[in-house]
């Protein structure tokens, strides 16, 4: 006699042994679809193990990523945007804020920090897509600003992080002259002799795309990142033909001379670092 009995019925677990994964242990890679163990994206840069694809993530990752046993100090969080054109679409402005700061934890979409990456200081401002997809509003514009302020008073380099669709409408025109305000800051970095590092990331889009995303010393981007100003769609639909394979992808905007570089993230830290060395 066998020393077990197969159950036609298959394999069965009484309802009350079951157990679920906890959320938030597995996830899918957006590319390729196969499952990935959360603690072995953290360790990996949250990049897929299987098909290389960067999987999108906010400040708190880059700045786990970037600095010295996470370590850094973050500046200017109390500065919350207002509504000075009492704005409202499907929702009023002030209550997406509210709803977009309560759902994410963030106060906008931009968290800029001090700290230190391979022994060397660096500033980093980091944009989160999670907030209101990453718009640039007036808090965007003014913290890159104190930024850099704050970087020329302690000459520290700066670096900045893109994950943005671009200028947040319902500020109107006191978002477009974050454009001009960024700039011109950037401007007063250069004379400083301070390096400024672009980080592209999916997506970098409209008005960032136009104005401090592309203004760096060095551009660097992700693999795979869509980079623009207007959509595909949009453009598409403007000029009417068929765009190129690729079209807006970090690869083919490098390949037209707008980047200096693509780098993987995993290796980003010890790119930046090589940088910060060769040029201070």
């Amino acid at each position: 006699m066998s020393w077990f009995k197969r159950n036609k019925a298959g394999i069965s677990t009484a309802t009350e042994n079951k157990k679920e994964a906890p959320d938030g242990m597995w996830n899918k890679c957006p590319a390729c679809k196969k499952p990935l163990l959360n603690v072995e994206q953290i360790e990996n840069s949250y990049v897929c193990q299987y098909c290389d694809y960067h999987i999108r993530i906010g400040s708190a990752a880059y700045f786990s990523i970037l600095f010295d046993s996470n370590y850094f100090t973050e500046l200017f969080t109390n500065l919350t945007a207002g509504d000075p054109l009492n704005f409202e679409d499907t929702k009023a402005y002030k209550d997406r804020l509210v709803e977009s700061q309560a759902k994410t934890g963030l106060k906008d979409a931009i968290r800029c920090a001090h700290g230190k990456i391979e022994g060397q200081d660096l500033v980093i401002a980091c944009m989160d897509f999670t907030f209101i997809g990453g718009s640039m509003g007036s808090v965007v514009g003014e913290k890159i600003a104190r930024s850099i302020d704050y970087c020329i008073e302690h000459k520290i380099p700066f670096m900045l992080i893109s994950k943005s669709g671009g200028a947040r409408m319902m500020e109107a025109a006191f978002s477009l002259m974050q454009m001009a305000k960024t700039s011109a800051k950037l401007a007063l970095l250069s004379q400083a002799k301070l390096p400024y590092i672009c980080l592209l990331t999916d997506p970098t889009t409209g008005g960032v795309t136009a104005s401090y995303a592309m203004l760096g010393d060095i551009n660097i981007a992700e693999p795979g990142a869509l980079i623009g100003f207007a959509g595909p769609r949009v453009i598409k639909e403007t000029i009417k033909k068929d765009l190129p394979k690729g079209f807006q992808t970090s690869e083919f905007v490098k390949e037209h001379g707008f980047l200096d570089f693509i780098v993987d993230r995993r290796q980003l830290k010890q790119k930046v670092a090589t940088f910060l060395k060769l040029v201070r």
